[in-house]
């Protein structure tokens, strides 16, 4: 099996310090996807919760930035598809948001799940474990976000922050040399015979452009193969994770071509079938 790069954990001193060395690690991060999302509404604390109760290395979830100041955990860019009343969070206060609530769509036992902020979803990441922040907001969110992480410097926690938007990515490598940053790609065809793009080659130049430490790729076999992963690394992009992987067969496949973080929704799932306790 092809050994990958473990996420960097942030030096506790300061996040402009030297990091911890990269150490090698026989198998890859397994991430929930907004928290535990397929039995757990998405984003949410219970969601959080229960991926580190279901065995995940880490926890992915999505921020925006409100007209208060405050990073606030949610996918979409207002509240009508979880919470059943349409706000704009960009253009809402914490104290807005917290009107509604964001568990009954899912389950009625998740009846009353608050919003929840940056800070209150760090608050459930154990030692050890790996926080993935992704950015929706883009270059507004950077000031508060930076702030929030020097605040939680000497939580033993490791750290990757990953968005769609280039310039984004190259703003906050600006401010945080020292944070692992992915730059984040899907991938799109015109016709269906037409290549996939971005190309291997494409990425590459993004991620040696942004300064990005690597990039996270929807997970598609039709394009990844050993073949681009040659191209990304060819390119000088050398670390790659993947999303949103829910088959065992899927995640696999991924292992052998060397993703250090696979990302989920049911990490109970894709936990045993990497590490060979599958039932």
């Amino acid at each position: 099996m092809i050994m990958r790069l473990a996420f960097v954990v942030l030096a506790a001193s300061c996040f402009s310090a030297s990091v911890v060395a990269m150490k090698p690690s026989s198998a890859p991060k397994i991430v929930a996807h907004r928290g535990a999302s397929h039995d757990a509404p998405e984003n949410t604390l219970a969601a959080f919760r229960l991926a580190w109760e279901q065995g995940a290395d880490g926890v992915e979830g999505d921020f925006y930035l409100t007209t208060d100041n405050q990073i606030v955990c949610i996918h979409d860019k207002d509240t009508k598809r979880t919470a059943g009343e349409k706000r704009i969070v960009e253009s809402s206060t914490l104290q807005e948001l917290r009107l509604l609530e964001y568990g009954a769509w899912k389950d009625a036992a998740f009846a009353g799940e608050p919003i929840p902020t940056l800070d209150e979803v760090i608050a459930t990441v154990p030692d050890g474990k790996t926080m993935v922040i992704e950015l929706k907001s883009t270059l507004r969110i950077i000031p508060k976000l930076v702030e929030t992480l020097k605040r939680h410097r000497d939580k033993p926690i490791e750290w990757l922050v990953i968005a769609f938007d280039a310039p984004t990515v190259a703003e906050l490598k600006k401010q945080m040399p020292d944070l692992k940053v992915h730059w984040l790609t899907s991938f799109k065809r015109s016709t269906a015979v037409s290549a996939y793009r971005p190309s291997a080659p494409d990425i590459a130049t993004i991620v040696k452009q942004s300064k990005a430490d690597g990039v996270g790729m929807q997970g598609n076999r039709d394009v990844i193969d050993a073949d681009f992963v040659a191209g990304l690394k060819g390119g000088g992009c050398n670390e790659f994770h993947v999303w949103t992987i829910d088959d065992g067969r899927d995640a696999q496949f991924f292992d052998e071509l060397g993703a250090f973080g696979i990302t989920t929704n049911v990490p109970a799932v894709i936990g045993p079938a990497l590490r060979g306790t599958a039932e």
